[in-house]
């Protein structure tokens, strides 16, 4: 079915982030995976297109598209290219960017936003810790005031963009005693003192995206870089998580049909016992159900981006969209595996390398169980 969520100027600038992607990423693509990260050059490149601002208004260096729909394309077209190159530049200009404009002050927008919507500034967000995983309200990094700074001790795992981040959202603890309602978000900045970054962690799939641990011992941060009300950090969080978690499902979906097409156009031409493999009732059914999925899955996700433009989207129907595609995703990459046979297994095949980077999204932006119990509460069990 045509999809009726987007204009005739969405259209538009999906074709410019295709060409962008054809020029500018394809071509790079095996030496992103050898250096397992986004070099500096394509995110420049990026900015200088007005990408990494869309969120951000004009008087501080960004394109102010006033619709997050544009998100929405900038994300589907980036996942066509690999779920990494979309999660590493989703992360900047689609989870960061909020934070940093609608919790910073003036002097901080004039500090930090021009920089990050021209790419020289690329960022991250520290969430998840090693003994905590989805659960945000236990984490254990600690920020303890000293006069007009703070001192940030603790670590944080699994970072995207982690290692090559110039500016990182950290979530620290201030006031242990009110737990949950005791965390704030501060903005740590490349070379603090006590700031370092672990090696980049060697993932199962998504080697495009530096992905590290960052450490912080006796970080010494200004007031000037805590973002936000004090204390009011875990609530910024779950407000912020739902346009995460819609990102994040826009993308697997997009992810997910760009290998589906590529692999009914293998089966097409593949053949096998003498007949193209895709003749075979058993895979032409398996087409017709993987085919329905995707189209079913990408409707629903459609409302809720047509929801959250208007904001509208609730938490729980973020959820609903985020575990749903994820695992959508990943059955449909299975799939796709299976029907290439042996070629499938391959990592210089594209197919290979989208199951193994797709098996992450059902557990980051909160692992599909946690969807599901989100989604349980609201139902009253």
């Amino acid at each position: 079915m045509k999809r009726t969520l987007y204009t005739e100027d969405h259209e538009a600038f999906r074709a410019s982030v295709a060409e962008f992607v054809k020029r500018s990423i394809e071509p790079k693509a095996e030496k992103f995976i050898e250096q397992r990260a986004i070099d500096r050059e394509t995110w420049l490149a990026a900015g200088e297109l007005g990408y990494l601002g869309l969120g951000v208004p004009e008087e501080f260096g960004g394109s102010d598209a006033g619709d997050y729909r544009f998100n929405a394309v900038l994300g589907e077209e980036l996942a066509k290219a690999g779920a990494a190159i979309s999660s590493s530049f989703g992360i900047h200009f689609d989870v960061c960017a909020p934070y940093l404009v609608e919790l910073t002050t003036d002097e901080q927008k004039r500090r930090w936003l021009p920089k990050f919507c021209t790419g020289e500034l690329i960022t991250a967000i520290g969430m998840t810790e090693p003994s905590g995983g989805s659960d945000l309200a236990a984490l254990k990094t600690t920020a303890v005031r000293d006069g007009d700074d703070w001192i940030i001790n603790g670590s944080k795992t699994f970072i995207t963009n982690g290692f090559n981040a110039d500016l990182v959202i950290v979530a620290a603890r201030t006031s242990p005693e009110k737990k949950a309602k005791g965390i704030t978000l501060f903005v740590v900045e490349n070379g603090m003192d006590g700031f370092t970054r672990g090696r980049k962690l060697d993932k199962v799939g998504q080697p495009e995206s530096d992905t590290a641990e960052l450490f912080f011992d006796n970080v010494r941060v200004p007031d000037a870089n805590r973002l936000g009300e004090l204390d009011r950090g875990f609530i910024t969080m779950m407000q912020m998580l739902p346009q995460e978690r819609i990102g994040a499902a826009a993308s697997n979906i997009a992810h997910a049909a760009a290998i589906l097409d590529e692999t009914l156009a293998y089966a097409k031409e593949r053949k096998a016992f003498g007949q193209q493999i895709g003749s075979f009732q058993y895979n032409k059914f398996l087409f017709a159900e993987l085919v329905t999925k995707v189209e079913v899955t990408q409707a629903f996700i459609d409302q809720c981006l047509a929801a959250h433009t208007t904001g509208e989207l609730s938490a729980v129907d973020a959820a609903k969209a985020k575990w749903w595609s994820a695992q959508v995703q990943n059955d449909v990459l299975d799939a796709c595996v299976q029907l290439h046979g042996g070629y499938g297994y391959m990592r210089e095949y594209r197919v290979a390398r989208a199951w193994m980077d797709a098996r992450v999204t059902k557990i980051w932006a909160g692992s599909n169980e946690i969807m599901k119990e989100l989604i349980g509460r609201d139902l009253g069990l």
